[in-house]
């Protein structure tokens, strides 16, 4: 099973940008893993928050591919413990998809097109972080669930 994160806009600091090409790196021990960003939209000083979404949706659509399963990172999704993420992780490897995509939307959000394609959302946590600390944040995540799912020593409970 390939995982893929896609996100709307590049992340500009440097230093979360190294963190984020460390555990990707890491991640490739275990799983086919890449990410991919969608640019973003230029002169939106304009656009009406719903145009934004809709913009950015149409964007992220083009990434995505006929079986996918689309999981979108949204504040109001089911929240897991890093055990049970890892045991999320481990079903849908069993379940036979070719590619568990997670999405991070821009500013405001995910347009209604995006809601409707996604299977599932999933909250880090009830606070909110920017876009950028997200990325790294899941991408360690996913590191973590697969080293529990091997029984490595880099969860400690």
């Amino acid at each position: 099973m390939e995982c893929v994160l896609l996100c709307v806009g590049k992340t500009d600091r440097g230093e979360i940008s190294q963190l984020i090409e460390q555990y990707s790196q890491r991640l490739k021990h275990y799983t086919k893993f890449s990410l991919h960003i969608v640019e973003d939209l230029k002169n939106t000083k304009n656009f009406s928050e719903k145009l934004q979404k809709e913009k950015e949706g149409d964007a992220l659509q083009k990434h995505l591919k006929a079986g996918d399963r689309v999981v979108l990172l949204d504040e109001g999704g089911k929240q897991f413990s890093s055990l049970d993420f890892s045991a999320w992780i481990n079903k849908q490897m069993s379940s036979g998809i070719k590619r568990l995509v997670f999405i991070v939307g821009g500013p405001y959000g995910f347009s209604p097109a995006i809601y409707q394609l996604a299977q599932q959302k999933i909250s880090l946590s009830p606070m909110t972080f920017s876009h950028q600390m997200v990325r790294f944040f899941f991408v360690e995540q996913l590191y973590r669930a697969h080293t529990i799912l091997k029984n490595e020593p880099y969860h400690h409970q």
